[in-house]
């Protein structure tokens, strides 16, 4: 638990740099928007594409550990959706949802605890899990989240009621730097391409910002004074339960009975299955201005399950 606490802890120290800041007055009301927007736009695609364009797909290509991670962060989301949207839930709000139960803290998190606990061979699918979470799962719930948009405009008289809702979502897609961004960074090793040295170092840069930004815009938005919402609870500790619970238990199964995984790549699957919800959904709800305190919590409360769940099954399988 101490080795799991101790990658936990920067997370949690960053989270409450950004609450102290505008709980004494250091960051104003609107530095929450204005930071998150610094890592939707610049920060954030700067990192995804750095990651695309650095993968070694050869490398990195393992069609079970795809298959078991994969499919198991896609079944969460959709189920998530499925279950959100049959509440009355909007179609753009219960995409984050489906986030907030299916997108693991790869990045973060995934890398120390991957190197902790299996060593160095485990980097190689770690990256790939991150790779699936930020460039896959994150891109359809990108996809959801502006078709519902669009199916809700002609009703506020932002879109027009003749221009088809694929045509309007599609402008949305090819300006949204978090698609962007990964699909033009995948076409440099596609090409043969290496980037120059100072254009890396732009990128490393650039990109290195978007995981503490994007904490400290967490812990700005939680210090914000709000009326407690009604029957939030229940649905925190839905997301949190399919997040902690439902995720790593179907990674385990697709690996294992459907994929035949090795040890290795096995537990590295449920590891990052069972890692917590990420700062992406929180950033999404934050941008779209959907209902970023429900992630909020959600991040919030799944991080510090985590680290109980994540060393028992960790002392589990040692």
């Amino acid at each position: 638990m101490l080795s799991t606490l101790l990658v936990v802890l920067p997370i949690f120290a960053l989270i409450f740099a950004g609450w102290l800041a505008r709980r004494i007055g250091v960051l104003g009301a609107a530095a929450t928007t204005e930071l998150n927007r610094f890592v939707v736009f610049l920060a954030l695609p700067a990192l995804l594409f750095d990651v695309t364009a650095h993968a070694h797909w050869g490398a990195i290509w393992r069609p079970g550990f795809i298959g078991a991670f994969g499919l198991s962060s896609l079944a969460v989301f959709a189920l998530t959706v499925l279950i959100r949207r049959g509440e009355g839930r909007p179609l753009a709000d219960a995409a984050v949802d489906g986030l907030n139960a299916g997108y693991a803290n790869t990045g973060f998190m995934g890398f120390p605890l991957a190197l902790v606990a299996f060593g160095p061979e485990a980097l190689a699918p770690t990256t790939v899990a991150a790779i699936l979470t930020v460039c896959g799962v994150f891109a359809v719930a990108i996809v959801l989240i502006e078709t519902g948009l669009r199916r809700e405009a002609p009703a506020t008289g932002r879109v027009s009621a003749r221009d088809p809702v694929w045509r309007s979502v599609g402008r949305s897609l090819v300006r949204n730097p978090l698609l962007v961004a990964p699909a033009l960074g995948a076409l440099v090793p596609s090409a043969g391409l290496t980037l120059p040295a100072s254009a890396e170092t732009f990128l490393k840069l650039l990109g290195g910002a978007a995981a503490p930004c994007a904490l400290v815009a967490l812990g700005l938005f939680l210090a914000q004074k709000r009326r407690p919402g009604g029957g939030q609870g229940q649905v925190v500790a839905l997301l949190v339960g399919l997040k902690l619970g439902l995720h790593p238990l179907l990674a385990y199964a697709l690996g294992r009975y459907l994929f035949e995984l090795p040890p290795l790549l096995l537990h590295t699957a449920v590891l990052m299955a069972a890692l917590p919800t990420g700062t992406g959904p929180f950033m999404l709800a934050e941008f779209y201005r959907r209902e970023a305190d429900l992630t909020a919590r959600v991040v919030l409360f799944s991080t510090v399950l985590a680290v109980v769940t994540v060393s028992a099954y960790l002392a589990a399988i040692a």
